[in-house]
C-alpha cells in the first residue's frame, strides 16, 4: 500500500458537528477502500488565497493515510460529488 495524504476544504456555513461527521465520513471512505487512516489534523477555519464561490474562508481538513494506488481514482471521485467539501487535493506521500 501507498502512503497519501489529502486535503480538503469543508464549506464554513456547514454546522459544527456536521463538519466532524463529515471527517467522519471521509475516514470511513478510506477505509471502506481498503486504506486506513493514520492521523487526521483539523486546521480549522482558514482564509483563502482568494475567493472560492464567493467566500473567503473555509475549514481546512489534512489527512495521512495508506491506501492501494486503485482506491485514489474512487476516492477523488467521492469527494468531487459531496456538495459541502470545496476543494480537495490528494498527493503521494
Amino acid at each position: 500500500m501507498q502512503k497519501y495524504q489529502i486535503l480538503y476544504i469543508i464549506d464554513k456555513d456547514v454546522a459544527d458537528e456536521a463538519k466532524d461527521q463529515l471527517v467522519e465520513k471521509v475516514n470511513e471512505l478510506i477505509a471502506s477502500l481498503g486504506g486506513t487512516v493514520s492521523t487526521v489534523d483539523k486546521w480549522g477555519l482558514r482564509k483563502y488565497a482568494y475567493p472560492i464561490k464567493f467566500k473567503d474562508e473555509g475549514y481546512y481538513v489534512l489527512v495521512l493515510f495508506e491506501a492501494p494506488p486503485t482506491a485514489i481514482k474512487e476516492l477523488d471521485r467521492q469527494m468531487r460529488i459531496n456538495v459541502n467539501i470545496v476543494r480537495q487535493l490528494i498527493t503521494k506521500k
